[in-house]
């Protein structure tokens, strides 16, 4: 089986996209599929991470005429280009291949329209998706959210289109699975707090959650802080950690599964980190960065996986520090807030798809 993934990383549009797509792409590949990636050469992209991975890269000029403020869907300034260049790029790159098995598509910035002018690549087009917010033509759609509307994609998708939704379905790294196997019992005791806000943190809100985490004074709990591949104020957040021994930075993780099960509270933004959280059953407060997470975010907290911290005004140290007190004081919630996500992630997601994906190959299209 042979596919292609077309997925971008982007001071923008973070690194979530294309991590889930590495953690598909090695599922295929441990199955004999043969893959390569399509990506734009955006500032920040991964597309050293990709080929150090020992995938195929055909990598798209930075930008070519980015789209029209007025431009549809809502997030096409994150192409670098408008869809259509995009599309007619895309097909160049792939130049004379013969038609893929599989297109995946991971893009808030493209739709229907992109894909169909894309249907000549491959026999099937997959859809990752996150938003419901524009039509897509393709033979299956996976989003690994966990929405209350489960019919959100009714009338965004062709008839003939196998959804695969909710975090049953999410794509996470063996490692995740394996460090769930281990997992310790979680109890509400707080001895490691994680923090992380993605790739880039534009809104720096890092070091604000750091300087929260200093005001409670707590000496006694270490604080380990992922510093994003993109942070453009990385020599800040190490000054800061430098100056605290209970402060550790890290600024190139290997192994999440690990930081993650080592820690007792995850405080940071949401995004694809969540459902690695959710798999290895880590209490979160998660803190909103991005409008689009806007509604995952309140159906998760209303289902009690997480707690969502909305500041009324600008967000600050003093009021993330306020509300990881809380946390702090509360062990009971804390450990049923732990038991609750871990009920939704069994980090088998990434096999279901390549199994669903494996079965279509298999029938006639």
């Amino acid at each position: 089986m042979k596919v292609f993934i077309r997925a971008d990383a982007s001071l923008e549009i973070g690194s979530g996209h294309v991590m889930r797509c590495l953690a598909l792409a090695g599922a295929l590949r441990d199955r004999g599929a043969e893959v390569g990636f399509i990506c734009r050469a955006l500032a920040g992209n991964m597309c050293a991470r990709i080929a150090a991975a020992g995938f195929a890269l055909l990598e798209l000029p930075s930008v070519v005429a980015p789209a029209p403020a007025t431009a549809l869907p809502p997030h096409a300034r994150w192409l670098g280009t408008d869809w259509a260049s995009d599309a007619r790029q895309s097909a160049r790159a792939l130049g004379d291949l013969p038609p893929a098995d599989w297109l995946v598509v991971d893009h808030y910035a493209l739709d229907a329209r992109w894909e169909s002018a894309m249907r000549h690549a491959a026999a099937r087009i997959m859809v990752l998706d996150d938003l419901a917010d524009r039509a897509h033509d393709c033979d299956l759609l996976l989003d690994q959210n966990f929405y209350r509307d489960e019919r959100r994609y009714a009338a965004l998708i062709p008839s003939h289109c196998r959804q695969t939704l909710g975090p049953a379905y999410a794509l996470l790294r063996p490692e995740f699975a394996a460090a769930r196997r281990q997992i310790r019992e979680r109890t509400g005791r707080v001895a490691r707090i994680l923090v992380f806000f993605g790739a880039s943190d534009l809104g720096d809100a890092t070091l604000k959650a750091m300087r929260g985490l200093a005001l409670l004074a707590r000496q006694e709990i270490r604080v380990d802080v992922v510093v994003g591949v993109n942070h453009p104020n990385r020599a800040a957040l190490r000054n800061f950690s430098a100056a605290k021994p209970q402060f550790f930075c890290h600024d190139y993780v290997s192994d999440m599964a690990a930081l993650m099960a080592a820690a007792d509270l995850y405080v940071g933004a949401a995004g694809t980190t969540t459902w690695e959280r959710c798999c290895l059953g880590l209490p979160s407060l998660v803190i909103p960065v991005a409008a689009n997470q806007d509604v995952a975010i309140r159906d998760l907290a209303q289902a009690g996986a997480i707690r969502v911290l909305r500041a009324s005004g600008e967000l600050s140290a003093a009021n993330i520090g306020s509300a990881i007190q809380d946390m702090l004081d509360s062990p009971t919630e804390l450990a049923a807030l732990g038991r609750i996500s871990m009920a939704l992630v069994d980090g088998l997601g990434t096999q279901r798809i390549v199994d669903t994906m494996c079965e279509e190959h298999g029938k006639t299209p």
